[in-house]
C-alpha cells in the first residue's frame, strides 16, 4: 500500500500494557489520536532485531522459534539426566507424553513391529510442534512459531520424506509406485482418471495439507487473541462512559480464547503426527 502523506505518523511497534497478552500491536490511530485497529498479517512479518543485513539475520518470530527449541531440548536433557526407577512428577509427565505418542499413535496405527522404526520421529514431531504452537500463549513470546509457513513446510517435508522412503524400503520403488498410483480392484480404463488423482494425493496434497492446516490454525488463533486483547485495551483506556464496560466482555473472551488456543495447539500437534503415521502405514502396505 502506498505511504500516507501529510506527516502521517506510524505506530506499528508501539507497546501497550495489555498487548503483552497477545502481541505488540498498532493500537494507536495512524493519525496520532486514539482508536482501535484490528490485527493484521504484519505481525507475522516482523522487522529484523539482530544481525540485520547478514546471513544470520533474526526477527522476532525466528527468535521465538529458537527459544522454544532451546527450552524443549533443555527439558528433555534434564528429564533424561534425572531419570529414576521411581519417577517423580516431572519425569512422570514426560514419560506420559512419550507413552501417549508411542502407544496411542505409533503402535495403534503402525502396529508394534513397525512402530519401533518410526516412534522416535513421531515423538520428536509431536513435542516440537506442541512447543512451537504453545509459544503463541506464552507472555513475552506471544506468537506461535508455526504461524509462518516456513516451519510447517519443513515439518511436512520431513514427514513426506519419511513416508516415501518407508514405502520404497518396504516394497521397492516399483512396488511402491504401483501400490500408490494403481489401486487394485478397479477396471483398467479407470486408471486414466484415478492415477492422476492418486499422484496428486500422495505426492502433493498430503504434504501441502499437513503444512497449510498447521499454519492456518495457528494464524487464526493468534489473530483472535490479538483482537480480544486489543479490544480490551481500547474499551478500557480509550472508550468513554458505559463503553468501558465492554472491556470485561472482551477480556473474558481473550482468556477463553487463550485456553482454547492451548487446546488447539495440542490438537494440531496430535493431528499432524497421526496423519504422518497414517501416511507411513499407507506407504508400506502393498494394497490400500
Amino acid at each position: 500500500m502506498p505511504a500516507r502523506k501529510h506527516g502521517t505518523r506510524r505506530h506499528d511497534h508501539q507497546e501497550h500494557p495489555l498487548s503483552s497478552l497477545a502481541t505488540v500491536l498498532p493500537l494507536a490511530s495512524s493519525e496520532g489520536g486514539n482508536g482501535f485497529h484490528a490485527p493484521s498479517i504484519v505481525d507475522f512479518f516482523p522487522p529484523p532485531i539482530l544481525f540485520e543485513g547478514t546471513p544470520f539475520e533474526l526477527n522476532r518470530l525466528q527468535l521465538v522459534r529458537l527459544v522454544a527449541a532451546v527450552v524443549l531440548v533443555i527439558v528433555f536433557v534434564v528429564a533424561a539426566r534425572r531419570a529414576k526407577l521411581v519417577p517423580g512428577r516431572f519425569q512422570n509427565v514426560i514419560e506420559m507424553g512419550m507413552d501417549f505418542v508411542r502407544v496411542n499413535i505409533a503402535e495403534e496405527i503402525l502396529g508394534k513391529e513397525r512402530a519401533r522404526e518410526h516412534v522416535a520421529l513421531l515423538t520428536t514431531m509431536f513435542f516440537a510442534i506442541l512447543a512451537f504452537n504453545l509459544t503463541g500463549i506464552v507472555p513475552g513470546l506471544n506468537i506461535a512459531g508455526t504461524s509462518l509457513i516456513g516451519l510447517p513446510v519443513l515439518l511436512a517435508l520431513w514427514a513426506y520424506v519419511r513416508y516415501l522412503s518407508a514405502g520404497v524400503k518396504a516394497q521397492g520403488l516399483g512396488g511402491f509406485l504401483k501400490a500408490s498410483l494403481f489401486p487394485p480392484g478397479v477396471p483398467w480404463f479407470m486408471y486414466v482418471l484415478l492415477t492422476p488423482i492418486e499422484f496428486l494425493t500422495v505426492f502433493i496434497i498430503r504434504p501441502a495439507t499437513l503444512a497449510i492446516r498447521l499454519m492456518a490454525n495457528m494464524v487464526a488463533g493468534h489473530l483472535m487473541l490479538v483482537l480480544c486483547f486489543s479490544a480490551t485495551q481500547y474499551f478500557l483506556l480509550d472508550a468513554s462512559g458505559a463503553m468501558k464496560g465492554f472491556s470485561a466482555v472482551t477480556l473474558s473472551a481473550g482468556i477463553a480464547m487463550t485456553l482454547f488456543e492451548l487446546f488447539v495447539g495440542a490438537l494440531q500437534a496430535y493431528i499432524f503426527v497421526v496423519l504422518t503415521a497414517v501416511y507411513i502405514s499407507l506407504s508400506v502396505e502393498e494394497e490400500h
